[in-house]
């Protein structure tokens, strides 16, 4: 089997770590201990909280993500899961608040949100969500179709949502289930495997071995989305090199 190449968008849980966020490159990260165990490599295209619409505009807009397409073996999108997060603000609001000025007024404004953010969500119960269900299938879907239309025999795994703990959303997290209905009826249709990251790292979490923002994962958690990605990804990248056409 030739090294393939991952083409994975993601979000935070892509690159960050116990402690924090680590450049994409890092071994320890769960896209590239999948790599390895295939002998290849990823390509990580994340943010931030990240949702499957920022995964879209990533490519539709990023010009390296073009030059990746015709090298990719399989593509990964594991976005979806800041989808599921309670959104207080809409999304045009929360995102728009880096935008004001002048600084100090920035900082108080994003401070006094930060403190509302965890009893909003208990307020409203998780709702509206980042993205609601039906946004992050259109944006899933829109990203499939687009990437198959040029590459047809290109394969794709999913990801279902992941559960937390974060004190920052409340402890929160109602959408979540709505979310991964949708998203496997999406799967079914489109013929994508889906990797269950709730059932991968829900215990590590959970037991407070992850991050301490109650969220992110300990590099064990990294250690089996990883082995379990590459698990799925094995049987599908099983082509020649040559086999890549493109248009």
């Amino acid at each position: 089997m030739p090294a393939p190449t991952l083409l994975v968008f993601g979000d935070s849980l892509s690159f960050h770590g116990p402690d924090g966020p680590h450049p994409a490159d890092d071994e320890r990260l769960w896209p590239n201990i999948a790599a390895a165990a295939l002998g290849g490599r990823a390509e990580l295209f994340a943010g931030l909280g990240w949702t499957s619409r920022d995964a879209f505009w990533s490519l539709a807009g990023d010009p390296r993500v073009w030059s990746l397409l015709p090298k990719a073996d399989v593509l990964v999108l594991a976005v979806g899961s800041m989808d599921t997060l309670p959104s207080p603000l809409p999304t045009y609001l929360r995102e728009g608040l880096r935008y004001l000025r002048p600084e100090p007024l920035r900082r108080f404004v994003r401070a006094r949100y930060l403190a509302a953010q965890p009893w909003l969500a208990r307020a409203t119960r998780g709702r509206p969500v980042a993205l609601p269900p039906a946004l992050t299938i259109r944006y899933l879907d829109r990203m499939l179709g687009s990437i198959r239309a040029l590459r047809p025999d290109l394969p794709a795994v999913g990801v279902l949502p992941p559960v937390h703990r974060a004190a920052s959303y409340g402890l929160v997290h109602t959408g979540r289930v709505e979310a991964i209905r949708a998203i496997r009826a999406w799967a079914a249709g489109a013929g994508v495997p889906l990797l269950d990251l709730a059932e991968l790292t829900g215990e590590h979490v959970l037991s407070g071995r992850g991050n301490p923002d109650g969220m992110h994962w300990g590099w064990e958690a990294h250690a089996r989305v990883g082995a379990a990605l590459a698990d799925v990804v094995a049987p599908l990248v099983t082509r020649e090199p040559d086999e890549h056409p493109v248009g």
